[in-house]
């Protein structure tokens, strides 16, 4: 994946995943890396009809419009939502998934142009987002990275709702249905005293691991909690995917808003 994740355009990398959709650890990409640098052998480029082009592999995004939705227990009708999708890779996504489940969406920053991603827009910049909530008497707002596997929230007084307190609430939640596996969440030394803290008076455990998802996932796959995450918004839900899904953690928030019958 091409992608610079929460920052500008000009800072563009790489993403590898393996054949699991799971990040390649890290011995994989340094040799991947000497060999692109040319420390192991020359690497051949690649000319005439050789040479790849872009294709739009739609049947592929229908796909997984098709998952998002279906991952939605129950309709999201009369609550208003507003994305803020960073000019970024949720554009055309988020609206197709969150229009058909019956929410009235309101999209904004959602017009890329290859230069403007994340650019005072989306969960690093979330000031619009927390005024456009407030101005059009909006239920609830979610602002995601570039990629798209980031998601803050923004609650119906426009106070931001981060990564920390999303996972307290959809862990309370889902043990309070007994749908809390190893009833753990795995954190980030990053993360707040106070959501561990929380943690502790609902009685669910909690996990610490170094900062980046990778090391969430890795603790995830060893004792199977279904939730894990960082402050940042970078939220794993193990059941639904194998890295962070800004558009899933979304859905998951509204399923405990509308099941509970409260406001964010």
């Amino acid at each position: 994946m091409i992608s610079a994740s929460h920052n500008p355009y000009y800072d563009n990398g790489i993403k590898l995943m393996n054949g699991k959709g799971e990040k390649m650890d890290d011995d994989l990409q340094d040799a991947l890396e000497k060999y692109i640098d040319g420390e192991t052998e020359e690497l051949p480029f690649a000319s005439e009809d050789k040479i790849g082009c872009t294709v739009d592999f739609y049947t592929g995004r229908n796909r997984y419009i098709g998952y998002l939705t279906n991952l939605a227990t129950r309709p999201f009708d009369d609550h208003k939502v507003a994305l803020d999708c960073s000019n970024g890779s949720s554009w055309m996504i988020g609206p197709a998934v969150f229009n058909p489940l019956g929410a009235k969406t309101y999209v904004i920053h959602d017009k890329p142009d290859g230069l403007n991603i994340n650019k005072n827009c989306g969960s690093t910049h979330i000031e619009s987002l927390k005024e456009y909530v407030k101005e059009n008497h909006i239920d609830v707002g979610f602002a995601f990275d570039g990629d798209a596997d980031r998601c803050l929230a923004v609650d119906e007084n426009g106070e931001e709702v981060n990564g920390d307190k999303i996972m307290y609430i959809c862990a309370k939640y889902l043990k309070g249905k007994g749908q809390l596996p190893s009833n753990t969440v795995v954190t980030t030394i990053m993360s707040n005293f106070g959501l561990y803290k929380a943690l502790d008076a609902a009685g669910i455990n909690y996990e610490k691991t170094a900062v980046g998802d990778r090391y969430v996932y890795e603790n995830m796959k060893a004792y199977n909690p279904l939730i894990g995450g960082e402050q940042s918004g970078h939220i794993i839900f193990r059941k639904h995917a194998r890295t962070g899904a800004g558009l899933i953690t979304a859905i998951m928030l509204m399923e405990v808003m509308i099941d509970t019958q409260l406001p964010l």
